[in-house]
């Protein structure tokens, strides 16, 4: 254990002793979300730097405090990225992501249906649990199959398993090409058939968003796909897709790193309607238009598979019921007032038996419950 991590282990065997919950912080970009945040904070930011990068491997491993927008800078020198397209959600000039943050969030951008999640590049970590012991989990090659993949437990459980200290990630090259295109007056149930259709050809799908209208009565809005892939790829579907090709690339990278980052005017408009919260229902991809209460229509990602929809709290049962039965699940992403609760419905159990599955991991390498109590479950 190096001198940094010293400090921080004696912390948490004393936290564990004494029972003191402890918060882990990052850069605190996503403290909006999560059931809440109890504890004395334990700052990761301490724990910074590249710790190797193989551009000939595409394999970079980097300490979790990093700043995000440091590893991001370091991969596209040697045309690299981070695929999955991780949203730093930066409110202000001095925030600053984390890549452990990144990890422990679980979050991924316009890309994710196309190119995975963040759990999909996760090749190893390093984490201290709740007894301050350092254990090290996968490596730095794909084909890791010595034991449990314990390391992708770690992508989405909000720190309540262990601090990460290091993380090892798969990268891949820049796409050599990219074009987006836009069709209007193109309604939800049209653009998803679309899509679907889409999805059963050879083509570069790589991102797609649909917005609805300005007037929700008219029941049509405007499709954007991105295509990613070789040059010739994009160029032949380009062609065939039809749609208005959009030339300013400078403007679409900005629109798409907007919807990542939930910076397009459809998320900032929530501001007009305090009382309506932010709801993300993930479901099928080839789930149809769904019956929503809250009398507008959701922003639709992920092909049809992630949808935004702004609501308040109180129709959170109607909610979940759509989700549900079309085999998907509606949380709160943002609350209606983010004051210290933060989101509520993390986690949305569906059976006693995953419920205890979480709670025993839970318990395996956090026996005192130290770590962001009550953060993604009121039981721990």
């Amino acid at each position: 254990m190096d001198f940094s991590l010293a400090p921080i282990a004696e912390r948490v065997r004393a936290a564990a002793a004494d029972q003191t919950p402890l918060r882990i912080r990052g850069g605190g970009t996503k403290d909006f979300h999560g059931l809440a945040l109890h504890g004395e904070v334990l700052d990761t930011r301490g724990l910074r730097g590249i710790v190797s990068y193989e551009p000939s491997e595409l394999v970079v491993s980097v300490r979790a405090g990093t700043p995000l927008v440091e590893l991001e800078a370091l991969l596209a020198e040697k045309g690299q990225c981070l695929p999955f397209e991780p949203p730093h959600f930066a409110k202000a000039p001095s925030d600053a992501a984390t890549v452990g943050g990144m990890v422990a969030a679980g979050l991924s951008g316009p890309a994710r249906a196309s190119v995975g999640a963040v759990r999909d590049y996760l090749l190893g970590v390093t984490v201290l649990n709740g007894k301050g012991e350092l254990l090290s989990f996968g490596g730095q090659v794909m084909k890791n199959v010595a034991g449990y993949d314990v390391s992708r437990l770690m992508a989405g459980a909000w720190g309540t398993l262990g601090l990460l200290t290091e993380v090892s990630l798969k990268v891949l090259p820049v796409a050599p090409g990219e074009a987006t295109l836009r069709f209007d007056g193109i309604s939800q149930a049209d653009a998803l058939r679309q899509l679907h259709a889409w999805g059963g050809q050879p083509l570069p799908l790589n991102a797609s968003c649909w917005l609805p209208g300005a007037v929700v009565d008219q029941g049509v809005g405007t499709l954007y796909v991105r295509l990613r892939g070789a040059v010739a790829a994009v160029e032949a579907a380009c062609k065939t897709m039809g749609g208005t090709r959009m030339d300013d690339n400078a403007a679409v990278a900005a629109d798409w790193a907007a919807c990542r980052e939930q910076t397009l005017p459809w998320f900032t408009d929530r501001a007009q309607r305090p009382d309506h919260a932010l709801w993300r229902l993930s479901v099928p991809a080839t789930a149809p238009v769904l019956a929503l209460p809250g009398g507008g229509e959701p922003l639709v990602e992920w092909h049809g598979a992630l949808r935004w929809l702004q609501a308040p709290e109180s129709a959170g049962e109607a909610l979940r019921e759509a989700a549900h039965a079309v085999g998907g699940n509606a949380s709160v992403f943002v609350a209606a007032s983010t004051g210290g609760t933060g989101a509520k419905g993390l986690f949305d159990f569906k059976s006693a038996a995953l419920e205890q599955i979480h709670t025993r991991l839970k318990h395996s390498f956090d026996p005192a419950g130290i770590f962001n109590p009550g953060r993604v479950a009121q039981a721990w």
